[in-house]
């Protein structure tokens, strides 16, 4: 068994981010699913569909849920299913955040939590004229 994965993100935003990575390993490791919220979206209908697809992704393990920005619609709607205590939400979806959840198909939901978490900010680097030597 394995922890789920779902991206709930803006738009297509994470069909997109899943389809890249899926390219750059030439698969996908964990089972996952996307849902894309339409900004005329009903969030209420969307959380249905976030729960079915929680429901489906959690064999056990529990799910691992990536949302792109705090405070939006998709994290709201990712943020209440954390009611279920096997489900966990990491905000600020980017690719280098998705790959190393990828990375690790064997880790618990905890450990891939902190995984996808330290990914996500160790794929933010800044170079400037300033710091080059």
């Amino acid at each position: 068994m394995s922890v789920g994965l779902l991206l709930i993100t803006h738009e297509n935003l994470g069909d997109v981010a899943l389809q890249t990575i899926k390219t750059i390993l030439g698969v996908c490791p964990l089972d996952t699913k996307t849902l894309s919220v339409p900004f005329d979206a009903n969030p209420d209908q969307l959380f249905d569909d976030a729960k079915q697809h929680v429901q489906n992704l959690d064999c056990g393990e529990g799910v691992l849920v990536l949302t792109d920005l705090y405070g939006a619609t998709p994290s709201n709607i990712a943020h209440r299913l954390v009611e279920d205590n096997r489900v966990t939400v990491v905000t600020g979806l980017n690719l280098s955040m998705l790959m190393r959840a990828l990375n690790y198909p064997n880790f618990s939901l905890e450990q891939l939590v902190e995984t996808a978490a330290r990914g996500g900010s160790e794929g933010v680097v800044i170079t400037s004229h300033k710091n080059k030597a």
